[in-house]
């Protein structure tokens, strides 16, 4: 079953290239499509993504409908509601693979890191957004290099460490049902490096 996820992974990385090299071939976005889609879905694949506007899964991995479980969250923070969205398709619908995207530049990176020297930048709710990433700018800060990158390359870790923590996921995980993995979408060139297998 594990093959499935190492499939899934395999798929998503061969449409973020086509992505890359303009040759999208758009998979999945017919009319026909949509009609068999109806009755019920299959996706191959979960994306927790950012929830910022520049990379949309389906487009930056050329795929379509039904392909992709797809939940987005500023700096893919994850909250109760998001995880049970995420064991729902893994319990529910057997999405074979969860993938975590996070990109550079992040705006909810770089507003945790303001909200260390300034703290007004941590005004309602989007303090539950601060605090949830805040261990990944304190992860990051033992890091040589740049520390914002650093921290969204922390972030996916740790997002991927919640995910695993959940007993629903890491008893898919122990059976061999899902993998996880995470990566870093280059905002300039379009390219999805994977970080964490």
């Amino acid at each position: 079953m594990a093959d499935r996820g190492d499939e899934a992974l395999r798929a998503l990385l061969d449409g973020n290239r086509r992505y890359v090299g303009k040759e999208t071939v758009h998979p999945d976005r017919s009319e026909e499509r949509r009609a068999a889609l109806t009755g019920g879905q299959e996706p191959f694949a979960t994306i927790l993504g950012c929830s910022d506007s520049r990379v949309p899964a389906e487009i930056v991995f050329d795929q379509g409908l039904g392909d992709l479980f797809v939940v987005r969250t500023a700096g893919h923070v994850v909250d109760e509601a998001v995880l049970g969205t995420l064991e729902f398709g893994v319990s529910e619908l057997g999405v074979p693979l969860i993938f975590v995207l996070g990109h550079e530049r992040c705006g909810a990176v770089e507003v945790t890191n303001r909200a260390i020297d300034d703290p007004a930048d941590a005004e309602g709710s989007t303090r539950s957004l601060i605090e949830a990433i805040m261990p990944a700018l304190v992860r990051a800060s033992n890091r040589p290099g740049d520390l914002l990158n650093n921290a969204v390359r922390a972030n996916i870790e740790m997002t991927i460490e919640r995910l695993e923590a959940s007993p629903v996921i890491a008893s898919a995980l122990s059976q061999g049902k899902i993998k996880i993995a995470g990566g870093l979408y280059d905002l300039d060139t379009g390219l999805v490096e994977v970080t964490v297998r």
